[in-house]
Order: C-alpha cells, then sequence, then structure tokens
C-alpha cells in the first residue's frame, strides 16, 4: 500500500467511527459499494477522484480531509501503568506497551523472564523482532539455540517453533515487536 493510499485510508477510518458509522451506512450516504468502502479502508484499492468525491458529498466533509496527512501524536505510557499478562507461574512476565492497531500492523512488550525460567511458544503469525534489554537469554528456533546478552537482537518468523530461556541466576528482560506484514 502507497501512502496516499495509508491516508485516506486512515482519515474515511477516522472519520467514519468518529460518526459512529458502519460501512453500510456509508454505502447508503454515499452511494459507493461496502466492497469498495472496505477495500478502501483496507488500502486495497486506490479510490479515483470520482470516488473520493462521491464519499466526501455523502458525509459532508471537504475532499482534502481525506488526503490530509494526520499529525503523529505523542504517547507515553509507564511500565508502572501497564497491567501485565503472565505465564509460567509469574515467572514469564508480558507488558503490553503498544498493543497491535491494525494500520501499524505492529505490537511492542517489554518481557520478563525469571531466572531458571523456559517458556515455549506455539508457532503463530507474524515476526519477532527481539532486543535484550537486560540480563542473558537463549532462543531456540527450530531446534537452533541463538545465545544473547543485554544490548543483542534477534529476528525471526513466529512461525518457527521457538522457546524462551533464562539460563542465568539474574532475571532477564528483552523488547519484543510483533510485526504482521499483509498476507500475500
Amino acid at each position: 500500500m502507497d501512502h496516499i493510499q495509508q491516508t485516506i485510508a486512515a482519515n474515511l477510518i477516522s472519520i467514519r467511527k468518529k460518526r459512529n458509522l458502519s460501512l453500510t451506512q456509508v454505502s447508503e450516504l454515499t452511494g459507493v459499494s461496502k466492497a469498495m468502502l472496505a477495500q478502501i479502508e483496507n488500502g486495497k484499492s486506490s479510490p479515483t477522484v470520482t470516488t473520493l468525491w462521491k464519499i466526501a458529498n455523502g458525509l459532508q466533509v471537504s475532499f482534502s480531509s481525506f488526503i490530509q496527512e494526520q499529525k503523529a501524536q505523542v504517547k507515553k505510557v509507564q511500565l508502572k501503568d501497564l497491567k501485565p499478562i503472565t505465564d509460567n507461574e509469574g515467572s514469564y512476565v508480558v507488558y503490553p506497551f503498544f498493543p497491535y492497531h491494525p494500520e501499524k500492523k505492529f505490537e511492542v512488550y517489554i518481557v520478563t523472564l525469571a531466572p531458571g525460567c523456559t517458556h515455549g511458544a506455539k508457532s503463530h503469525l507474524g515476526e519477532e523482532y527481539l532486543l535484550v534489554k537486560d540480563g542473558g537469554l537463549s532462543v531456540i528456533i527450530d531446534g537452533e539455540e541463538h545465545v544473547l546478552t543485554s544490548g543483542d537482537a534477534l529476528q525471526f518468523p513466529g512461525s518457527s517453533p521457538h522457546s524462551y530461556i533464562n539460563r542465568t541466576e539474574k532475571e532477564a528482560s528483552f523488547f519484543l515487536l510483533m510485526y504482521y506484514p499483509e498476507p500475500q
């Protein structure tokens, strides 16, 4: 999806959600099919000028409201304010800093792993980008061990069988970015 498609998609979604409208309702207001609106919102179709004018007129907004870039927002997240998700009786703790958002296609976590803890992850969609913050960590991917220490990073497909192991006597913590590319 190119930049203008992303901008149009984000602005259409924003306008529709602010007005609490369904795709069916927007279709009725604009005369543009629900399928076409969904394709535009998902960045699968680049609308023509005529289609954008129909949508703008039906929603009673300016044409330029679809092509204006939204100003990036500043969002501060503090660890102390997050509700962690735990596993392995509290030895594996995940703090969701930036949960998944369909427009951004990624999510960011900080994970802590207690000394001696092993956490096996099931195969899943997306790619993992892991950056060790503190301590030592072994990541087993398809049976191959990757030993990491503070400042090391690793990228791998989530579909590969993998597990995280802290073989040290200190807690390990790492940043985990999960990226979900478009299906091919």
